[in-house]
């Protein structure tokens, strides 16, 4: 059993391990970026689902709304760390004494190494010599000894920071997972869709977030309280319809409850003590009046989530209260309301009225249709506040009028067959907001930062030791040169051949200048 155990850990601190578990790291971050995420907008996840609801089934079971947060995604990130721990410790130490070694002594024989040369005789003792082509060697790490036959070696060496950057990159790989872990475990986020004016604002508190996710070391007391309110949105589009500038005014308070303006934009959040607000996206609310048989008027606002990039926007607006009895003030059973429909910024001049022409309130409308029965709330069955309810559809407890769908613009009223009229008042502007706090941010970010770093040191960075030998001779000294690249390095030629010119003219040394290695051995 130890030795299967041993077996396991070699192979899962093996660098072709890591880098397989990265690999497949980041072919499981790539649903994350196609299918919508809790996280960053619950719309779109509700959208997804109504446009794929077979799909959506199997996607939930395996986590793909929810990617990071995933067992799977965890159980490979966990496998990486530590893969990485184990194979970087032991380089870490093995490196970490190589910065302080001496280069290496230089071989006996120069010829059997790929560059070598001849620099020549000089008029000076082999101490004086190596002392002197010691200074030449600048930038490299330099070490002289004396040789038992009398000859002085000066060996040296340069690049040694290759694998100095090859493990920051390693590490800050490391690093970036460590703060994705601390996110998971110590963050937390909210979303919320917010309408325009003081009755829609909120408060960062779980209960009214439309959707929200704790990491499993929190409590929902630890979430701090702000709330934020918006006061208006301004979006500007191009004559064709593409966005421009969003830009959000809201005021937001603290514990003290003094309320600061800020404006906020797609990047530009608002940045507190302990969560970051930021704007997602952004529609149009219609603002119905519905007045019942009895006379009861109710005005909702209902937000209608785009479905195009005409903002043309899909939604419904219930009215559970309409045609109550009038004496108790119960709820009808059988006469509840129901309107779904699509609103249009701008209503095409020509075409179907129920696409958009421009995503700016140039002829707003809503084109609805009624529904009358028992729409099925008091059941305590969660659904969505976008679509109709689908079980009551089903069974037939909540039925279409008759009645066929209407174009209502701003001002208009639209009479139903029981005398009861629905008036579109207007609209207001709604934007959804990501409330989240991520500990582990600032690591991961200089991880990355780092990252890039160790990689532009490790690319850039050629390893290769350089030696001299000088020979005590009658009258001086003779002065011969070898070089070796430690890694693949297309101009280490004509950097070896610039060495021993440089040394021939310190040293005074007989032979003519060189191009190249092969030159420079034949003085």
């Amino acid at each position: 059993m130890v030795s299967l155990a041993r077996r396991w850990w070699r192979w899962l601190t093996s660098m072709r391990t890591a880098l397989v578990l990265l690999f497949l790291l980041a072919l499981a971050a790539i649903p994350g970026s196609l299918v919508p995420q809790r996280n960053l907008g619950i719309e779109k996840v509700d959208a997804y689902r109504r446009a794929n609801p077979d799909l959506s089934r199997w996607w939930d079971r395996l986590g793909m709304f929810d990617v990071y947060a995933s067992p799977w995604f965890a159980g490979i990130y966990l496998l990486l760390m530590a893969s990485l721990v184990g194979c970087l410790t032991p380089r870490m130490r093995e490196h970490a004494t190589a910065m302080f070694r001496r280069p290496p002594t230089a071989p006996k024989v120069f010829s059997r190494l790929p560059a070598h040369a001849e620099v020549g005789a000089a008029a000076l003792p082999a101490a004086e010599a190596a002392k002197v082509i010691r200074g030449t060697l600048r930038g490299f790490r330099v070490d002289v000894r004396t040789e038992d036959d009398g000859s002085v070696a000066v060996a040296a060496e340069k690049g040694y920071l290759r694998e100095t950057g090859n493990l920051l990159f390693h590490f800050s790989v490391l690093a970036v997972l460590v703060g994705v872990a601390i996110g998971y475990g110590w963050g937390w986020y909210g979303n919320r869709l917010v309408v325009a004016g003081p009755d829609h604002a909120f408060c960062t508190s779980v209960q009214q977030f439309d959707e929200y996710g704790l990491g499993p070391r929190l409590t929902q007391a630890d979430v701090p309280g702000y709330c934020v309110e918006l006061q208006r949105f301004t979006a500007e589009f191009t004559e064709a319809g593409q966005p421009t500038t969003f830009s959000a005014d809201v005021a937001w308070s603290g514990v003290d409850g003094e309320q600061r303006p800020y404006q906020l934009e797609v990047n530009s959040p608002l940045r507190l003590d302990g969560a970051n607000v930021y704007l997602l996206g952004h529609g149009y609310a219609p603002q119905l009046r519905y007045t019942d048989r009895a006379g009861r008027a109710q005005t909702a606002v209902v937000p209608f989530l785009p479905a195009d990039g005409m903002l043309t926007s899909d939604g419904v607006a219930l009215f559970p209260d309409a045609n109550a009895d009038t004496r108790t003030g119960a709820r009808s059973k059988d006469a509840q309301v129901g309107f779904a429909g699509v609103y249009v910024p701008t209503v095409p001049a020509g075409g179907p009225p129920g696409i958009s022409a421009h995503p700016t309130e140039r002829d707003p409308a809503v084109l609805l249709t009624a529904y009358r029965g028992n729409l099925g709330l008091e059941t305590g069955v969660p659904q969505s506040v976008y679509a109709l309810p689908q079980r009551a559809l089903d069974d037939g407890r909540l039925k279409q009028l008759d009645t066929p769908a209407k174009l209502l613009r701003r001002g208009e009223a639209w009479t139903l067959d029981d005398g009861s009229t629905l008036e579109f008042l207007g609209t207001q502007r709604w934007i959804t907001v990501a409330v989240r706090h991520d500990p582990g941010e600032p690591l991961a970010l200089a991880g990355a930062v780092a990252m890039l770093a160790g990689l532009t040191v490790s690319l850039s960075l050629r390893r290769r030791r350089v030696w001299f030998r000088v020979t005590p001779a009658p009258g001086g000294c003779q002065i011969s040169a070898a070089g070796l690249p430690r890694t693949g390095y297309d101009a280490f030629e004509q950097e070896f051949a610039g060495l021993v010119n440089r040394a021939r003219d310190a040293t005074g040394a007989a032979g003519r200048q060189a191009d190249s290695p092969t030159a420079a051995a034949t003085p």
